[in-house]
């Protein structure tokens, strides 16, 4: 079953929303060479607890972190660790937070010190899939308006999308229906109403689009062993244009300042 929103409700959404945006860039200002994905964790971890929220996927199916960090090959759910980050890497960043009883979910990949321009083709190209796809976020529209706008934008670039792998809904859960897929069909699925609230999140690789999970049963990578990244809105479907709940603009402001 879906669940609509109220405007209370999405309200609620982006207080959780915002404070994952200023996690992340509370994160940006640490990610060099030599720091640990396990160091990210622990302090995304005390800036959500200190801002009056919870780490929403620490505990989730016996999830040990606050975070999934996944570098360069890792697509999604990278644990952290104390594998340290190496110059020219690039590494996706999701997090998600629950306060007063509702979810927020982002996730922007990072580059590690200097990046190869290939590197950085492939880090813009995602976002702008992501761009696309919450562009078609409108009452009115089909989920495969989403789908296929991330997906005609990452293949004209020569990449291709992670299938086995989705966005969702959200809201009083982590992951509410519906499945938001970075493929699809221009006007098919499921008919976009007001007060929809999901998480659009294209996971575009390099290389193909098969992905495999690793030994630790969580972390997922590309097959091929190539590069992919990984960008995530919380968005609230609405007339005439999409409501942005979460925000890159923190990351940002800390990248550049």
């Amino acid at each position: 079953m879906i669940y609509y929103k109220t405007r209370e409700e999405i309200e609620l959404i982006r207080n959780s929303s915002l404070l994952v945006s200023k996690t992340l860039a509370e994160l940006a200002r640490m990610i060099r060479p030599g720091v640990t994905t396990l160091e990210l964790d622990k302090v995304a971890e005390e800036f959500i607890v200190s801002h009056g929220g919870k780490p929403a996927f620490k505990g989730y199916q016996d999830y040990p972190c606050t975070l999934c960090v996944s570098v360069d090959a890792q697509v999604v759910h990278g644990i952290p660790s104390k594998r340290e980050l190496k110059e020219g890497e690039i590494v996706s960043v999701d997090c998600g937070v629950v306060m007063n009883g509702f979810f927020g979910d982002s996730a922007y990949t990072f580059g590690v010190g200097e990046v190869k321009p290939e590197l950085k083709k492939l880090m813009s190209v995602t976002r702008e899939c992501l761009e696309r796809g919450v562009a078609k976020a409108v009452a009115g529209m089909r989920m495969g308006d989403i789908s296929e706008a991330v997906q005609e934008h990452a293949e004209k670039n020569g990449y291709s999308c992670v299938r086995e792998l989705v966005g969702h809904g959200i809201g009083r859960e982590l992951h509410e229906k519906p499945e938001v897929p970075n493929y699809g069909k221009r006007g098919t699925g499921l008919k976009l109403q007001e007060g929809l609230v999901i998480a659009i999140e294209p996971m575009i690789n390099m290389g193909k689009n098969a992905v495999i999970q690793e030994e630790d049963g969580w972390t997922i990578r590309t097959r091929d062993r190539m590069p992919s990244a990984h960008y995530e809105h919380t968005v609230a479907v609405m007339k005439g244009k999409p409501e942005m709940l979460t925000t890159f603009r923190f990351i940002e402001e800390t990248v550049n300042a």
